[in-house]
């Protein structure tokens, strides 16, 4: 079962790796992946996913929702600004920073009621590991022969 579960990952990263690199993005491709990743990175059981990826996937909604806000500070950060209006982003930028804190507390809090706590624990790192997966994979799509080391 654990091998089928890789084959289906290795599948769907490969896909969504193609789609990002033709900049034609498919998000449900990439989720597939994620999914995929992260369930078999943590070994979570069929019961867990079925509780576990709903509050998932709502808290990463939230998630980018609150980092869109981010980059819009960041953005007006750029433009001429006088020093009221830079006290001003910088404490909305603080605003937003414990927003993101308390929605990723809240988050575990959940997420600690269908996981285990080591799970919950790793779940984070999982997450970046995917996200660091897809990134090699596309860099070597783009750059042949970038994986390749000069000793």
């Amino acid at each position: 079962m654990k091998n089928w579960i890789m084959v289906c990952l290795l599948m769907g990263i490969s896909l969504a790796s193609y789609g990002q690199r033709d900049r034609n993005i498919d998000r449900e491709k990439l989720q597939a992946a994620r999914v995929g990743f992260i369930t078999n990175r943590l070994s979570i059981t069929p019961e867990q996913a079925e509780k576990f990826w709903p509050l998932f996937n709502e808290h990463e909604e939230d998630r980018m929702s609150l980092m869109r806000e981010m980059r819009e500070i960041s953005k007006k950060s750029e433009e001429d600004i006088s020093n009221d209006e830079a006290r001003k982003l910088i404490e909305a930028r603080f605003d937003l920073q414990m927003k993101l804190l308390n929605a990723e507390r809240v988050f575990l809090e959940k997420v600690a009621e269908t996981l285990s706590p080591v799970q919950s624990l790793r779940l984070n790192e999982a997450n970046r590991d995917f996200t660091r997966h897809i990134y090699r994979m596309q860099r070597r799509g783009r750059e042949p022969g970038d994986d390749k080391r000069e000793d």
